[in-house]
């Protein structure tokens, strides 16, 4: 069962975070955000790679959640894909190179970054 976030002091929901897993310093900012999401109890990850070969307990589950969050690194748009691709509803996509991040290979990634990611990560999820 996925972890809740409390939209305020009655409701929970069932919030599933989906991390972009390429190899480019986009797809790191993403893991680090979802992780440290989820840590703090805003969420669960759950697993991009799962949705992608549609497996059948795996697509239930996140159809089933109230919401998901989609950390996706770029343009290429992979991430979205997948959740379009299985029909989720319930979706909300972060674009990183839409927030002024570059995508590259090789290049470390920032404090800086993921504050950047994290912050609107929460903003939505406020909304939620």
């Amino acid at each position: 069962m996925a972890s809740c976030i409390c939209n305020c002091d009655t409701v929970k929901k069932n919030v599933l975070i989906y991390s972009c897993s390429g190899a480019a310093n986009v797809a790191e900012i993403s893991d680090r955000v979802a992780r440290r999401l989820t840590k703090e109890g805003a969420g669960a990850m759950f697993c991009l790679a799962g949705l992608g070969a549609e497996l059948p307990n795996m697509v239930e589950t996140a159809r089933k959640a109230d919401f998901s969050l989609v950390l996706d690194g770029c343009p290429v748009d992979c991430a979205r894909k997948i959740v379009e691709k299985v029909k989720l509803a319930n979706a909300r996509v972060i674009r990183i190179t839409d927030l002024g991040i570059t995508k590259a290979k090789g290049v470390p990634v920032t404090d800086e970054q993921v504050e950047k990611v994290y912050q609107e990560a929460k903003r939505i999820l406020a909304t939620a």
